[in-house]
């Protein structure tokens, strides 16, 4: 079995400091005390550990390929949103002089293989991630090793959003959905529902607090917003069977706010055009139905993702500043315009 090489874990724990600490003695050794400089460097000669040469390249500021992992092909409309952004990180690294290297993974473990298969390589200099959820290994691996790497999607489930040592970029869905709300609200809409994805889900859960937040601001009390709510799997059947559990619960239900285009459609169709129905990631099947949805701004996210993988190679960061949290675009389109496709 190979030996496990040490980490910057393993030389905070030995010399008694934040992995932060570690960081800024590699990448800002002038902005740390001598004594502190002293012990860890004492950590990092006793255990051998060796900085990744992909990370003093992007210190450098030489570096030249991101890896972004290509999710496999979902079919319908599911991956419709990654597969925008991929695209749009594509073209804004192409316009920075930097190429995007894609690799495949069937699974996070999977993933990490490929990680180590690609730092191993000295092929790639940074990692861009997408798909983040609570308790993500990949994140914990990538820091570990000190590998640059930006996510799509916040670290969940960890208290210090602002972790110096994990950038990301994320769509504010709570803001988002709590507009849509409003929105349907001024156009007449007194009871607004929403159709979600099982508890657990980061994003998803961060949509229904969206929607939880908007309709107690209107005045809905906690016994109607249980029935005003209700779950369902990401598949437009699983949606329909959803929306029918939802009409039983609250029959004088005026629209419904969905956590995706996928589940909004399969709203549309059980109901065949009689609610008014938002849902999230504004797809081509949602413009191309008519029915209204909330747009991410993939190409907005691609950009500060790029802006904070160059922060990460800073050895003096001008903006400290480790995340971007973009607030999404309402597109409310006209109700009759999807009655005829699902009538």
């Amino acid at each position: 079995m190979p030996r496990r090489l040490p980490t910057v874990s393993d030389v905070a724990h030995a010399a008694g400091v934040s992995r932060q600490t570690v960081s800024n003695v590699l990448n800002s050794p002038g902005i740390v005390r001598e004594a502190t400089r002293a012990r860890v460097a004492e950590a990092i000669a006793e255990l051998g550990y060796r900085p990744h040469a992909s990370a003093r390249r992007l210190r450098t500021r030489r570096a030249s390929t991101i890896a972004v992992r290509l999710d496999p092909f979902a079919g319908g409309i599911s991956g419709a949103v990654l597969d925008r952004f991929l695209h749009a990180l594509t073209e804004r690294a192409e316009a920075r002089g930097l190429t995007v290297m894609l690799y495949t993974a069937t699974d996070a473990d999977d993933e990490i293989r490929q990680f180590q298969r690609l730092v191993d390589g000295a092929v790639v200099d940074a990692f861009v991630l997408a798909s983040t959820y609570y308790g993500d290994p990949r994140t914990e691996w990538l820091i570990e090793r000190g590998q640059p790497f930006v996510t799509f999607g916040r670290p969940w489930g960890i208290a210090d959003l602002a972790d110096p040592l994990h950038f990301w970029v994320d769509v504010d869905g709570r803001a988002g959905v709590a507009e849509a709300v409003r929105r349907l609200e001024a156009d007449g809409c007194r009871r607004v529902g929403f159709l979600g994805w099982p508890a657990g889900s980061g994003s998803g859960d961060e949509r229904r607090a969206g929607w939880a937040e908007a309709v107690t601001a209107a005045g809905v009390d906690a016994a109607s917003r249980a029935a005003l709510t209700v779950e369902s799997e990401e598949s437009v059947g699983a949606a329909r069977a959803a929306t029918r559990r939802l009409l039983e619960q609250a029959s004088d239900l005026d629209a419904v706010i969905a956590a995706s285009d996928t589940l909004a459609l399969g709203a549309l169709i059980e109901t065949r055009g009689s609610l008014r129905v938002v849902g999230f990631d504004n797809t081509p099947i949602a413009a191309a139905i008519g029915f209204s949805s909330i747009d991410q701004r993939v190409d907005e996210v691609a950009s500060a993702a790029l802006e904070l993988l160059d922060l990460v190679g800073r050895s003096e960061a001008d903006d400290p500043r480790s995340h971007r949290l973009i607030v999404p675009d309402v597109i409310m389109r006209e109700p009759g315009l999807a009655l005829g496709l699902v009538g």
